[in-house]
């Protein structure tokens, strides 16, 4: 509506020429809602409640007498209470915009006060103090113009004399010392840090250098492994076909040494044993004929000494049976000998060895003896001794029992 007012949240909505009055103001405050405002009969007025900034610069001196030159910001704005919108309502509703120089104004000379009472060390280094002290300087008069003060911070102090820069000079001395110092360990330490960097770089390209020459070694390598692999696998075949021959040579050789065992030396072997075998049969065959021409020998040489004993005996008794039988027996030596060269001639093949070849003789020279005791069981006994025998008659030898020697 027309006559409805709303003032804004940070608004003030003053209207005057209303009954309703509060604290004695002549004047109705509203906040925070729209009212109605009749016309004529009443007049509606705005009180920003925003917030405002004043900047203040002022010369002010020091207790040690030193002028400084001070800047600082003051934010304010008016009070949210009644109180305070009517205060600032009286002073300041046809002079909004000229809020922040007047309150600069009144700030400024607090500044100024509570500057000269102090030093400049305290001045720089408690500047909160220095705030709060113009704070409460102005309390009194603020609150009398309805007016709330935010914050108040001295921005700059600025010495024309050269005093701060003076009072800061041992210290800046000091803090560029430092700082060289600073710079110097710095520098140091840069400069250690580009050697360790240089040395790293540098073990780098030599680590980079080795592995280089490595992978180039390795690919020279496998590159005379490649150039290698034809005549190797050339030399691998080779060797595998003479390995073949060599097997095939010692296979060929086993069979040849297998051939001339078969061929050689099991017949030369055979033909060894049969020579040998032939050789020990016609020793073994000599040896037998001399062992019957021995027996033959002494048997004969018996059977003559018993013919000599018999021919001696009938010699005494004059008997010419038995006369006619010495004469037999005279000639068995000649026929055992003809027997026994018979036997030496002849191929005789003897199963039972030396034995055989004995009981051969034994048995021809058995026959004689068979001969000479038929002889001895014919003739008669002679009574009559026989004549002493001359010295070299041999048949009287032959009587006594002496061995007869034939020629």
């Amino acid at each position: 509506m027309f006559f409805w007012h709303v003032p804004a949240p940070n608004e003030a909505l003053l209207i005057s020429g209303s009954k309703r009055q509060a604290l004695n103001t002549q004047f109705r405050i509203v906040t925070g809602h729209g009212s109605l405002v009749l016309p004529v009969k009443q007049k509606a007025r705005i009180l920003s409640l925003a917030l405002r900034e004043a900047e203040i610069t002022e010369d002010c001196v020091t207790q040690q007498g030193i002028r400084l030159n001070v800047r600082a910001v003051i934010v304010f704005k008016v009070g949210d209470d009644a109180v305070s919108i009517a205060n600032a309502a009286r002073r300041f509703l046809t002079e909004q915009h000229r809020m922040e120089e007047l309150v600069g104004r009144i700030f400024a000379g607090h500044l100024r006060s509570i500057v000269g009472g102090l030093t400049v060390e305290q001045i720089i280094r408690e500047r909160d103090r220095v705030s709060q002290e113009v704070k409460e300087g102005s309390h009194t008069e603020m609150e009398k113009l309805g007016i709330v003060v935010d914050a108040l911070q001295i921005q700059e102090i600025a010495d024309a004399t050269g005093y701060i820069n003076n009072l800061a000079a041992p210290h800046a001395a000091a803090v560029a010392s430092q700082a060289r110092i600073a710079q110097a360990r710095a520098d140091q330490e840069a400069t250690e840090r580009e050697q360790q960097a240089e040395a790293l770089k540098a073990e780098y390209a030599r680590d980079t250098a080795i592995k280089r020459a490595g992978f180039l070694a390795q690919t020279e390598q496998s590159n005379a492994i490649a150039a290698q692999a034809g005549p190797l696998a050339q030399a691998r075949a080779t060797q595998q076909v003479t390995e073949e021959q060599t097997a095939l040579a010692a296979r060929q050789a086993e069979l040849a040494a297998q051939r001339l065992e078969a061929e050689v030396r099991r017949p030369a072997d055979a033909e060894a044993y049969r020579q040998r075998t032939l050789a020990e049969a016609q020793r073994d065959r000599a040896k037998f004929a001399a062992d019957g021409e021995a027996y033959t020998q002494r048997t004969i040489a018996q059977a003559q000494a018993d013919a000599y004993a018999v021919v001696a005996a009938s010699l005494k008794d004059g008997n010419q049976q038995l006369i006619a039988a010495n004469r037999v027996v005279e000639n068995l030596p000649a026929l055992a000998d003809a027997a026994a060269r018979g036997i030496a001639g002849s191929t005789l093949t003897v199963l039972n060895g030396s034995e055989g070849v004995n009981e051969m003789a034994a048995g021809i020279v058995g026959q004689g003896i068979a001969i000479l005791d038929t002889l001895r069981k014919s003739a008669a006994p002679v009574p009559a001794p026989a004549p002493a025998p001359a010295p070299g008659d041999t048949d009287a030898a032959r009587v006594n029992g002496a061995p007869a020697v034939t020629s």
